[in-house]
C-alpha cells in the first residue's frame, strides 16, 4: 500500500481529534457541537406537535432535518440560503440524508403524531460535514431522548440503534481515512460510510473523481471506515464518561436566556 504524507501529520487510518460539546443550545431538547478536526457542527433537537399532512390520523410520527451551512464557514463567504430565497442543492440532499438515516433508528410509532426535528447548522467547515452532521445529530437525538423520558414527554424509548459516519478516499494510490478539505478536493475518488453503532448499514455514497475505482479499492475503503466508525463511537463513549464523572456538562449552555441573565447580572 502506498504510504502518503498528510498535511496534518495522521497516518492513514487516523481520525481527526474530535471534541464534542454539550448542551450548547437552552432551549433544545437535545444538543451538542460536534467538532473533527477544523469542521464545526451545530446539532440540535426540538420536539414539535404536528405531523406532515400525509400521515395525519395514522398514530405516528415523524422526523425531520435540516442542514444549512453558515456564510463564513468556509474561507469566502457564501450566500446564505434565505437570502438567496431558495435552498441550495447541496443542503436539500444532505438535509434529505440525514433525515433518511435518522428515521430508519428511529421508532417513529412509539411517540405519537409528533416531529422531531433536527437542525445541522456548520459553523466551519474542512471537509466531511456530512459525516460530522449526522454524528452529531445521533449524539443529541439520544441526549433530546434522555431528556424527554426524564420529564414525561414521551413514555418509552425511541432509538433503535447509534449512527456515526466517516468518509474515505484514494490519493495517489493511498486509501485515507477522514478526508478534510485539501484531500477530498484532490483525491481519484471518495465515499462516505454511514453505519450503525451494532455495524449495519444504513447508507453508502462514493464516486470516482479521475478513474474508475476497483472493488479492491471499494473493499480497502469498506475497511477503513469500518475500524474509523468504530473510534468514533469509542470516542463518544470516553467523552461521556468524562461528562458524567465531571457532574455531566462540560460546558455551560452557548445561546440560553439564563446564560445572558447571568452575564449581565
Amino acid at each position: 500500500m502506498t504510504i502518503v504524507e498528510r498535511i496534518d501529520g495522521r497516518a492513514y487510518n487516523e481520525t481527526r481529534p474530535i471534541k464534542i460539546i454539550h448542551e450548547t443550545f437552552g432551549y433544545s431538547a437535545g444538543s451538542v457541537l460536534f467538532q473533527i478536526g477544523y469542521t464545526k457542527v451545530l446539532c440540535s433537537v426540538t420536539l414539535q406537535p404536528t405531523v406532515p399532512p400525509f400521515l395525519k390520523g395514522k398514530k405516528t410520527g415523524w422526523l425531520n432535518a435540516e442542514y444549512a451551512m453558515l456564510p463564513t464557514a468556509t474561507k469566502h463567504r457564501t450566500q446564505r440560503a434565505t437570502s438567496a430565497h431558495r435552498l441550495q442543492g447541496r443542503s436539500v440532499e444532505i438535509s434529505r440524508l440525514i433525515s433518511r438515516v435518522l428515521r430508519t433508528v428511529v421508532d417513529l410509532g412509539s411517540f405519537g403524531e409528533r416531529t422531531i426535528v433536527v437542525d445541522c447548522d456548520v459553523l466551519q467547515a474542512d471537509g466531511g460535514t456530512r459525516s460530522a452532521a449526522i454524528t452529531g445529530a445521533s449524539i443529541a437525538l439520544k441526549k433530546a431522548q434522555q431528556r424527554w423520558l426524564k420529564n414525561n414527554t414521551i413514555d418509552t424509548p425511541f432509538l433503535i440503534d447509534e449512527v456515526a459516519a466517516i468518509s474515505v478516499g484514494k490519493l495517489d494510490d493511498a486509501y485515507l481515512l477522514d478526508l478534510n478539505f485539501s484531500e477530498d478536493s484532490s483525491s481519484d475518488g471518495d465515499f462516505n460510510f454511514i453505519l450503525t453503532k451494532s455495524n449495519k448499514i444504513l447508507e453508502i455514497q462514493g464516486t470516482a473523481e479521475k478513474k474508475a475505482l476497483s472493488w479492491d479499492d471499494f473493499e480497502s475503503f469498506k475497511n477503513l471506515a469500518v475500524n474509523g466508525i468504530k473510534r468514533i463511537f469509542d470516542c463518544i463513549n470516553v467523552q461521556e464518561e468524562r461528562r458524567r464523572s465531571s457532574g455531566r456538562r462540560n460546558h455551560a449552555p452557548m445561546f440560553s436566556l439564563q446564560n445572558r441573565l447571568n452575564q449581565n447580572a
